[in-house]
């Protein structure tokens, strides 16, 4: 048996063993996923797993990182059938890719499992106008233990932005304008879904801590505008929400903001995800990109750009140098990884660097506690 496979070392071994073992493309593909793909590489035509899709979209062995939303599949699956695609999905990808590594789905559970027979709670607005951090903790407990029996391992959630401007649409989405109700309220939502982080009572996930950071005071209240704000205001207020939860709860994964700050991206913004969230507060987990935000590092039609990449090769690098562990929601930008790294703009290394956390959370579990 592999050492990686081994129980009785300690995770950080066991990803060490493992990363020895990669090739190249194997570590590129657990820095992407696949949402609306799975359509496409996954299932059939009524949203049940179909193996000769997967077998011929994942041939070369190489796996993926993670699954999106797998809740939508088909239109919608309700508790007992969502919990048998994800069964299936990642049994080929345990017993179908050369290395047998799993994948982490992931899902929006911002007031309860945002999926077909999920449970709906109030609104984090709505949840911190209770001013009651035990209630939070305990209904993010009960989506953790609802999403994880239907196969889930990873809540988008949840949001710790500072909201300081009601224009913006997503106001809602957060526990208001106060930094410390909202780290109040932040750190009882990440425990809640992670507990302890053993994760050996298959009753919790890992929580992702968003929108870092300054969403929540957009120019003009725009969703993606620039937030226009001092040193002292960014740390004071935006800053203070993440660190408290990173310190107090140990959240395990971040995700970067669309805006930007000071004229830098979050998705492009080494200070922010390096020098601080890393060297400064001493994160071990790993960021998610938001969806199709490194391609909006260059220009999106569909939405905006930051004009910051000429395209989608520089983006990816851009993305890279900064920190961004993977690429959310389908595989785009990071498609470019290996060219990089064998043209010599990247090295191997600064994948290595970026993979390594996310195995963390994999081999760490057996193949029954996937």
């Amino acid at each position: 048996m592999p050492d990686y496979r081994d129980p009785g070392l300690s995770p950080d071994e066991r990803v060490r063993d493992l990363l020895a073992r990669m090739t190249l493309a194997e570590k590129a593909a657990q820095m992407m996923c696949v949402w609306q793909e799975k359509a496409k590489t996954l299932l059939d035509e009524t949203g049940d797993f179909d193996l000769e899709k997967a077998r011929a979209a994942f041939r070369e062995g190489r796996g993926i990182g993670q699954v999106g939303r797998p809740s939508d599949a088909g239109g919608g699956k309700g508790p007992r059938a969502q919990a048998e695609l994800t069964n299936a999905i990642q049994k080929f990808f345990l017993e179908h890719t050369r290395l047998g590594i799993p994948v982490v789905f992931h899902e929006e559970c911002l007031h309860g499992q945002a999926a077909p027979g999920g449970t709906s709670f109030s609104q984090p607005i709505g949840l911190a106008a209770t001013f009651d951090p035990a209630l939070v903790e305990r209904l993010y407990t009960m989506t953790a233990e609802e999403a994880r029996a239907r196969g889930t391992h990873q809540a988008l959630t949840p949001v710790v932005d500072v909201a300081r401007d009601p224009r913006w649409g997503r106001v809602e989405e957060t526990f208001g304008e106060d930094p410390y109700l909202i780290a109040c309220m932040g750190i009882a939502a990440v425990r809640g879904f992670q507990g302890d982080a053993s994760f050996r009572d298959r009753k919790h996930i890992m929580a992702t801590l968003k929108h870092f950071v300054a969403h929540g005071a957009p120019e003009a209240g725009q969703n993606c505008g620039p937030a226009n704000v001092s040193m002292r205001e960014l740390r004071e207020v935006f800053l203070k929400t993440f660190k408290a939860v990173i310190q107090e709860a140990g959240a395990i994964s971040v995700m970067p903001s669309y805006n930007e700050v000071d004229g830098v991206p979050s998705h492009a913004n080494r200070w922010l995800l390096r020098d601080v969230l890393r060297k400064e507060w001493g994160f071990k987990g790993y960021t998610v990109s938001d969806y199709y935000a490194i391609w909006e590092l260059g220009y999106r039609p569909e939405t905006h750009g930051h004009f910051l990449a000429n395209d989608r090769k520089e983006a990816c690098v851009l993305a890279v140098k900064a920190g961004v562990n993977i690429e959310l929601p389908e595989p785009d930008c990071y498609l470019n990884l290996v060219d990089l790294v064998r043209e010599g703009t990247l090295e191997e290394s600064e994948l290595d660097e970026l993979v390594a956390p996310m195995l963390y959370w994999k081999p760490r579990r057996t193949c029954r506690d996937c």
